[in-house]
């Protein structure tokens, strides 16, 4: 009876070792998954990090004084003021 005891515990370590061996492959190929997800993500957040500075970039070029007066000149037909155009309001304190 001692040889079938013996074999049933010898059989029931090898089992729980199989399934820990097992259950770390499993935990070794997620890990790697994950990694894997996270540098696709880190990748797509830097492209769209890179797009965001380019339209701030675009935005600032667009509002600058050097872009606005030619463009009201040529669209609006705008022009600086001569001394005979400029009207000072005074505030009325009254």
């Amino acid at each position: 009876m001692t040889g079938r005891s013996g074999t049933g515990a010898v059989a029931l370590a090898l089992a729980s070792l199989l399934a820990a061996l097992g259950l770390v492959a499993w935990r070794q190929a997620r890990a790697r998954e994950l990694l894997g997800e996270l540098a696709r993500v880190r990748s797509e957040r830097a492209l769209a990090e890179a797009e965001l500075t380019e339209q701030v970039r675009r935005v600032q070029r667009l509002e600058s004084r050097a872009r606005v007066v030619p463009e009201a000149r040529h669209r609006l037909g705008m022009h600086l003021p001569s001394s005979a155009e400029i009207v000072i309001l005074s505030e009325d304190r009254s």
